[in-house]
């Protein structure tokens, strides 16, 4: 990959993700919070993981440490082999513009501006000129099903929909990784199961790597690995495999 402002991350034969006995902690003294201790996780280009546990084990710190949201204390996270530890903050800002996506349960869209026009959001940093911007979300809308409401406001679409507008948001900067955070958490059963086909065909069709956080083992279970913390570190490791039998 080309060396982009400064940030150049070759793939080599790494895993993509990989976090060396990462540990973070909270506070000092009586109020110091052991967030994670000692983990270790591999994932490898084109994996769909999922990170599940109860509140306070740990997952949402481990994937804002994943987001470039919040370092480790100790321990070492590599993205494509190189050490982000070792970044400055402006490279750091690099790699989660030009490398990840996010989804998140909330949408997040606004509320004023079309579908298009909200894809087209993160394609407003990178400076890219109004022509560009708009094909490539309807691109991304196309890629969630949704070329035929690109002009419609967050209001006119149903909760699924909203969902699939911030997951064309998160896909129209081509990322290495989509990062979601309980991207189901706020719809209902049928349209849960829509969105999670659709992470399903994401990762399957265009070799997404997908890491998502959840608390649903039927969500969990489209995954093709399950990595499951308690109390900062990892309980135990299972394929959605075994779940789906």
């Amino acid at each position: 990959m080309s060396e982009q402002d400064g940030l150049s991350l070759e793939f080599k034969e790494h895993p993509l993700i990989e976090f060396k006995s990462v540990s973070k902690v909270y506070g000092r003294g009586q109020a110091r919070v052991p967030a994670l201790m000692d983990v270790d996780i591999k994932i490898m280009k084109g994996e769909f993981t999922a990170i599940m546990g109860p509140s306070g084990s740990g997952k949402s710190t481990a994937m804002n440490i994943l987001g470039c949201l919040d370092t480790p204390t100790n321990g070492d996270y590599l993205f494509r082999g190189v050490s982000v530890g070792n970044l400055s903050r402006n490279q750091r800002a690099l790699l989660r513009r030009l490398y990840l996506g996010f989804v998140f349960q909330g949408f997040n869209l606004l509320s004023r501006t079309s579908a298009i026009e909200n894809v087209e959001l993160p394609l407003i940093y990178r400076g890219l000129k109004s022509g560009k911007r708009q094909e490539a979300a309807v691109q991304a809308l196309a890629k969630v099903g949704l070329d035929d409401r690109g002009r419609h406001s967050p209001a006119e679409l149903s909760g699924g929909q909203q969902q699939r507008v911030a997951i064309a948001r998160a896909l129209v900067s081509e990322p290495s990784v989509l990062l979601a955070d309980e991207p189901t958490g706020n719809l209902d059963s049928s349209r849960s199961r829509e969105i999670m086909e659709l992470l399903t065909s994401l990762n399957h069709d265009l070799g997404l790597t997908i890491v998502m956080v959840t608390h649903e083992d039927r969500m969990a279970a489209y995954a093709d690995r399950i990595i499951r913390f308690l109390d900062g570190r990892v309980e135990s490791e299972t394929s959605g495999q075994e779940v789906r039998s």
